[in-house]
């Protein structure tokens, strides 16, 4: 636990930017899913898996996202995640 609750407190200074495309009323292509935070997380060293990600459903919209994260029964952390339009959009 007291592992946990170190990478918690690491995590929670993370911010994570996924780009993604967007069109009108900045609504999304697809969907933003667990498994695009997790390879974020890795590009950032944190190397967890996807399902320790408590993303009840798609993200499907730009915005900030305040994501908790699993990292044992009693400890959750939460990280910034910003879903931001593609730079080519």
């Amino acid at each position: 636990m007291a592992a946990a609750t170190q990478l918690a407190t690491a995590i929670e200074n993370v911010k994570i930017e996924l780009f993604v495309q967007a069109g009108e009323e900045d609504k999304l292509f697809g969907s933003v899913t667990s498994q695009m935070i997790a390879e974020g997380l890795k590009e950032k060293g944190f190397d967890l898996d996807k399902r320790s990600i408590d993303l009840p459903d798609p993200i499907r919209a730009l915005g900030i996202y305040d994501v908790p994260v699993k990292l044992h029964p009693t400890v959750i952390a939460k990280i910034k995640v910003f879903v931001v339009r593609n730079k080519e959009d």
